[in-house]
């Protein structure tokens, strides 16, 4: 199955900061980090490696989760 082309991390990536900043107050620190942990969610900032394709030797760059 293939990925959707938008994820909750890709709403709350672009529209995360300007959110915080309007409605921040409201917002509980259990909230805070569950929405920064999906900001990073699948990222570099989480780590990554590359894995080699057996069948053409192509390095795409992985980040540890699987889809």
């Amino acid at each position: 199955m293939d990925r959707p082309r938008l994820e909750v991390a890709d709403v709350f990536r672009c529209y995360g900061t300007d959110y915080r900043l309007q409605h921040g107050a409201s917002m509980s620190m259990a909230q805070r980090r569950v929405m920064t942990a999906i900001e990073v969610c699948r990222t570099a900032v989480l780590g990554g490696h590359l894995e080699q394709c057996d069948h053409c030797g192509r390095l795409p760059p992985g980040t540890g989760s699987r889809p």
